[in-house]
């Protein structure tokens, strides 16, 4: 055709082989972090029903989960309890025998050299669900910071590689770090949740959690959906406060925040794919509306363009198989 350009894009489309020589994004195990919720109990693995292939385990089943991870050479688990009861400080959180701990301690010795991520939040043993201490009916939130303190160093004492406090208390990676200094453990790394949305995609992750409020929401300490600069000033207060690594959660529907604070801050970069994510592409699945494994795919890839270097996911196992 008279004047048609030379360059046709289509010529490096062609084949696999092609398409794969020219591939931009790509995905490691090393880089995907799978979410473990670890309960009492001997023997237990219980399916959690509002998402598939994700189970709630006691210490001997998790071993074996975390022994898997380790083999594909998974980039770690993060730890989630569920505990034998609840109260309003959520005391079994920064007990030295909670069932995180004793996850920690289990894990580390027979897969030491697992990755392994504590999270440091209060809402699964709070008997309110709340991310912290209630005070007139809101979360106070010094003493809340005073209690994640206690968490992360008793996750540190059982062995933890990095704790990764959830809550989005004001000044919380501060106080962490000075409990843990204080403690001894300098050398600990914080990977926080610098901007987590007050998300309607987090609800599987409150059935397998036990952590659905009791009363009210989450609004007034998680980030509003609308907020893209506030996330950004939400993140440098972190960054400043000496958190080490910082995370967006959730992640497809912040695709935007993840690739502002890529170029805009030097920290390794997560993304939680979370578990309203993961459920969504196994419903539609289910149903025969999209292939499961390219949805997957896609996503990840997404959250990796967007400049993710790190992702958690309920799908890490399914995709370290693959590669």
């Amino acid at each position: 055709m008279s004047g048609f350009p030379i360059l046709r894009m289509r010529r490096l489309r062609r084949t696999p082989a092609l398409r794969r020589l020219v591939q931009e994004t790509h995905l490691a195990p090393s880089q995907l972090v799978w979410p473990l919720f670890v309960c009492h109990g001997e023997g237990v693995r219980r399916e959690v029903a509002a998402l598939p292939g994700v189970h709630q385990t006691s210490v001997d089943e998790l071993v074996k989960d975390a022994a898997r991870g380790a083999q594909l050479g998974l980039g770690g688990i993060i730890l989630f309890g569920l505990p034998a009861a609840k109260d309003a400080t959520g005391s079994e959180a920064y007990d030295e025998q909670g069932i995180v701990q004793q996850a920690i301690r289990a894990v580390k010795r027979a897969a030491p050299g697992l990755l392994v991520i504590g999270d440091v939040c209060l809402c699964e043993y709070t008997d309110h669900g709340h991310c912290g201490v209630i005070s007139d009916g809101d979360v106070e939130n010094d003493a809340s910071v005073h209690l994640l303190g206690k968490v992360a160093v008793t996750q540190a004492r059982a062995g933890v590689d990095l704790v990764a406090p959830s809550d989005m208390m004001d000044g919380r990676v501060s106080g962490i770090r000075k409990a843990l200094d204080a403690a001894g453990f300098t050398h600990l790394p914080i990977l926080s949740y610098a901007a987590k949305f007050a998300s309607a995609f987090y609800g599987p992750f409150r059935e397998a959690a036990g952590s659905t409020p009791q009363f009210g929401d989450r609004q007034t300490y998680q980030m509003q959906v609308t907020n893209g600069d506030e996330a950004l000033r939400e993140i440098r207060l972190d960054v400043e406060e000496g958190a080490d690594l910082i995370m967006v959660k959730p992640a497809l529907p912040c695709l935007d925040i993840i690739r502002r604070a890529r170029e805009e801050f030097g920290a390794p970069l997560a993304a939680y794919q979370v578990s309203g994510e993961y459920a969504m592409i196994k419903a539609a699945a289910a149903r025969g509306m999209l292939d499961e494994t390219r949805a997957m795919w896609e996503t990840l890839y997404a959250i990796r363009r967007a400049g993710a270097d790190i992702i958690l996911t309920y799908f890490a196992p399914v995709v370290g198989e693959l590669l």
